[in-house]
């Protein structure tokens, strides 16, 4: 299982990592808004350069990981600001995910935090 996953699910209660993931596939899969003013299949073709369906069907497997598209899924999903400090460097760059249409002062009360080192992710606690 995908270290973005996992460290999701310690935020989502009851849900576990696999079932994240199955919630954001299916998300990316209806083409739900992704980024204001891009349909997701058209983010998905820009990113990889593959067809979205054949992108998707790679994230739905366990092996897969993660990335900043499932993590602005999970923004817009769950309604929450997911802001990820990177470690890699330690100087200490953050990236803040927040929900394309929703209201951001809900969204703010329900932030997630990750630690990213570049080649895996970290759930990062108050």
């Amino acid at each position: 299982m995908s270290c973005l996953f996992n460290s999701l699910s310690h935020f989502i209660a009851q849900t576990d990592p696999q079932a994240i993931r199955a919630r954001i596939c299916d998300y990316l899969q209806t083409n739900s808004p992704i980024i204001d003013g891009m349909a997701t299949h058209d983010v998905l073709q820009l990113d990889s350069g593959s067809p979205p369906d054949q992108y998707i069907g790679a994230m739905r497997s366990p092996s897969t990981w993660g990335g900043a598209i499932e993590i602005q899924a999970a923004c817009n999903i769950w309604n929450a600001r997911i802001v990820v400090h990177d470690i890699r460097s330690g100087h200490g760059q953050t990236i803040e995910f927040l929900p394309v249409s929703t209201n951001a002062t809900n969204a703010i009360a329900n932030t997630f935090v990750l630690e990213w080192s570049g080649g895996h992710y970290e759930p990062q606690r108050p």
